[in-house]
């Protein structure tokens, strides 16, 4: 029965992983929904999760795999607004979620434990809408820093909150000095390991072997920073930040290729298992519940308030922070209407599903924590309606506001495409002067055939968007005419794989030499459909 289990979680994240990019839906909503209707099903076998396993595993490839679509600048850029929800506002929201459940009941120990759960938004959801709708960058830059900076912090608060709860024992000198270790030694041994790994990619000069040594590092170091008494969140944040500003010279083409292609499906497959685990697990621990009416009250209660606490702190804090800009005579950071996004898009996700997973059921003596249960379904509650009720109003409340992005993606890649192969150009030509060379003359041509194509192409959209009929807007012009050029190197890729092929098979050619040449046809077809 647990193969029939796995076999429905599977089949549900493959089918409605298209559906709600067709239906425009984020797809953790749909994903979440049907782990609700999975958990009704009476055949399925119930799911023993170890507590223990939980964060060790689905953590750090989620966070090395964020680090992966960011850079540091970027951070660095909006560090303040960054700051200002992801320690900030989490720090501020862990501590009105404590007031309020411990108000409505709860003892200090297990509000605070709580509130550590409840206090990090998700970006995931958040992100996959604003990137879809075509949000500016800064404020798309904002969500994703605020998603992997207020784990860390969340994180901290909830290793420290589970430990006093544990032994019962809590003194403020001990927390601060718990809080200082686990910040420095987890940024520390981060940065550390990202040296190191950065010298053993050097080292390698094989695609299998790179891979498997970026995915092996966020693991080890989430782990020894754990047992050093550090954060594994930061390690890995600084692990990953550090490799995706100063590794990618140690890799080699193909060790970049199937490494980004490994973390994105790695990213895909743990994602979607945690949001279709938590409408399962949802329904098993409403079901197996005894906190009947007075749990769902205390749900409630901190949903509302971990919600309207982010515009209550937000409002304010953008408030002042464009009263320095122009104090400073400097561009303001952002405006009402994107505040009002940055306030919607606070729906809680993975963090708070595996750490109310991940609660330990006993204390350092042996004995049950009696206020797990409420904690978990509160914690997976707060998950659930957040998402359902944020994320589906998020899109059309971008699209009232009428919020684009300012930046042309499609210009900028052919820019930069441009500025690449003029600065490849410009080095292969430095030395003209001397003999010929006629392998040099052949990389030239190759680089100058390159060009030209780019020229073409561009020529082509700029007199498809001139001479196209008059009821397409410029964008959709230029959008068909990529499509059916994507559709031509589609069929032209397709009569060059099934030569090779054809050839394999009748034993014209050796395999490697039909796998080497297969490569170079998959890389640009994955070119194409990127």
């Amino acid at each position: 029965m647990t193969l029939l289990l796995v076999a429905a979680l599977v089949t549900g994240i493959v089918v409605l992983t298209p559906v709600a990019d067709r239906l425009r839906v984020p797809q953790p909503i749909l994903l979440l929904v049907f782990g609700l209707i999975l958990g009704l099903v009476p055949v399925l076998p119930g799911l023993e999760i170890e507590a223990d396993l939980i964060l060790p595993i689905v953590l750090p490839p989620l966070l090395f795999a964020a680090t992966q679509r960011a850079t540091v600048e970027q951070f660095r850029d909006a560090a303040g607004p960054v700051l200002l929800l992801a320690v900030g506002l989490t720090v501020a929201t862990a501590t009105v979620a404590a007031v309020v459940a411990h108000l409505a009941g709860l003892n200090w120990q297990a509000a605070a434990v709580l509130g550590a759960i409840v206090s990090p938004p998700d970006p995931v959801a958040a992100t996959a809408v604003a990137r879809r709708l075509r949000l500016p960058e800064r404020l798309v830059t904002i969500l994703e820093g605020e998603g992997l900076f207020n784990d860390a912090t969340a994180l901290v608060i909830y290793q420290v909150t589970v430990a006093v709860a544990i032994t019962g024992e809590f003194s403020t000198g001990g927390a601060v000095g718990d809080l200082a270790l686990a910040v420095g030694v987890g940024i520390v041994l981060g940065l550390l390991a990202g040296w190191l790994t950065k010298l053993a990619l050097g080292a390698l000069h094989d695609a299998n072997a790179e891979t498997t040594v970026t995915i092996a590092a966020p693991f080890v170091v989430y782990l020894v920073a754990d047992q050093l008494g550090g954060s594994g969140v930061l390690a890995v944040l600084a692990l990953g930040l550090y490799l995706r500003r100063a590794g990618h010279a140690s890799l080699t083409a193909g060790g970049w290729l199937l490494g980004r292609s490994v973390w994105d499906y790695a990213d895909f497959v743990i994602t979607s298992l945690v949001f279709v685990l938590l409408g399962f697990e949802l329904t098993n621990v409403l079901g197996a519940s005894h906190e009947g009416r007075g749990g769902l009250i205390l749900a409630a209660l901190v949903i509302g308030a971990v919600v309207l606490f982010r515009p209550l702190w937000l409002f304010p804090a953008t408030a002042l922070a464009r009263a320095v800009a122009r104090r400073r005579a400097t561009d303001i950071p952002y405006g009402w209407r994107e505040t009002v996004v940055v306030s919607w898009a606070g729906m809680r996700g993975v963090v708070t599903v595996a750490t109310a997973l991940a609660l330990p059921r006993v204390n350092l003596a042996g004995e049950p924590l009696a206020w797990r249960d409420v904690v978990v379904l509160v914690g997976l509650a707060c998950a659930l309606v957040t998402l359902v009720a944020q994320g589906l109003t998020l899109t059309p409340l971008v699209g009232w506001l009428g919020i684009g992005s300012e930046i042309d993606e499609r210009l900028e890649v052919n820019r930069l495409r441009r500025r690449a192969v003029d600065a490849a150009l410009e080095s292969l030509r430095a030395d003209d002067h001397q003999d010929p060379d006629p392998v040099k003359e052949a990389v030239i041509t190759t680089y100058e055939a390159r060009l030209q194509a780019q020229e073409a192409v561009q020529d082509a959209v700029r007199r498809s968007v001139v001479e196209g009929s008059s009821g397409e807007s410029a964008e959709e012009k230029s959008a068909a005419l990529e499509e059916r050029m994507r559709d031509l190197l589609r069929l032209s890729s397709n009569v060059e794989r099934e030569l090779v092929l054809r050839a394999r098979n009748a034993g014209e050619v050796t395999p490697a030499a039909a796998d080497e040449v297969l490569g170079e046809i998959e890389n640009r077809a994955a070119r194409i459909e990127f």
